[in-house]
């Protein structure tokens, strides 16, 4: 199977011949990837270096003329390093474009913390009117992406080497894939089947997400309405990200949430993306002891 990189870098080049407003932008980052469409369309890929600033205020010049700019990197250079250039070049030029990350929380764990970004979509929480789609596959991040293109919204498409074995249907909001009635767990992304065998033989609701921004308030309400009041967040990301959201939804019921993602201590040392996994208990049998243990009391 292809990874969400790989099927990103096939569709935009597709993309690219079907829409002439679209253009891409890159910091190095995939320009291999893009060498055919850069040879078709020189004017519409352009790679400004490793120059991340620049990635995005070229991207919000683009925007400014008319075109549907679609800027990648690395989420850690993509979100946090220009997050000046998102949050003045796009949301106060009143432009928007589409934001296409690859590295995820820690799905280059040889490149180091500074190729990690867990706390991007917190991040990108803190400025108005984005959109966020955190695809579970493959087949998921090619909907969600030319979505993203046809739109006028600003959308952050976060991609990851994690992938569940198989596609859910693209939907608006959450969807459920199992009905329970001793809580609601809600899987984001390409955490659904370690979500799944955790869960196993438990009498839970689980709901997925790929799309989190915005937040299911509605989605999340009528779950709960089933079960009982206690729901899990599983986010491939800083733990806690969409608590307030999950809060937020639920003031009128007495509730309790547990946000479960990646924490914020450092990573001093590094391995394979299972091991991080593991390390962040978000595993199989880490989610388990902690989904259980939350649910016991």
């Amino acid at each position: 199977m292809d990874t969400m990189r790989d099927r990103f870098i096939a569709t935009t080049s597709r993309l690219l011949d079907e829409d002439p407003r679209l253009a891409v932008v890159l910091a190095e980052i995939s320009r291999d990837g893009f060498r055919e469409a850069e040879r078709r369309h020189p004017d519409r890929v352009i790679n400004v270096g490793i120059r991340e600033q620049l990635l995005i205020g070229a991207g919000g010049g683009l925007a400014l003329t008319g075109m549907r700019p679609v800027m990648h990197t690395f989420a850690s250079f993509l979100v946090e390093r220009p997050f000046e250039q998102l949050k003045l070049d796009f949301g106060h030029q009143g432009v928007t474009g589409v934001l296409v990350s690859a590295g995820g929380s820690y799905d280059w764990p040889a490149g180091g913390f500074t190729h990690m970004s867990p706390g991007d979509v917190a991040l990108l929480d803190t400025l108005d009117g984005w959109t966020v789609h955190v695809p579970g596959h493959p087949d998921e991040a090619e909907e969600l992406l030319r979505r993203a293109v046809r739109s006028d919204d600003s959308v952050y498409v976060r991609l990851s080497v994690q992938s569940n074995a198989a596609p859910r249907p693209v939907t608006v909001g959450l969807s459920t894939v199992r009905e329970g009635r001793d809580g609601v767990v809600v899987a984001v992304g390409p955490l659904l089947d370690d979500v799944l065998a955790a869960t196993e033989g438990l009498d839970v609701t689980v709901l997925y997400a790929h799309t989190v921004r915005p937040f299911d308030a509605e989605g999340l309400r009528r779950a709960v309405a089933g079960a009982r009041p206690d729901v899990v967040l599983v986010e491939p990301y800083l733990a806690g990200t969409s608590t307030a959201a999950a809060n937020d939804a639920l003031t009128e019921v007495p509730h309790r949430v547990l946000g479960l993602g990646v924490a914020r201590r450092e990573p001093r040392t590094y391995g394979s993306i299972e091991e991080h996994l593991a390390g962040q208990g978000l595993d199989p049998a880490g989610l388990r002891k902690r989904i259980t243990g939350f649910l016991a009391r």
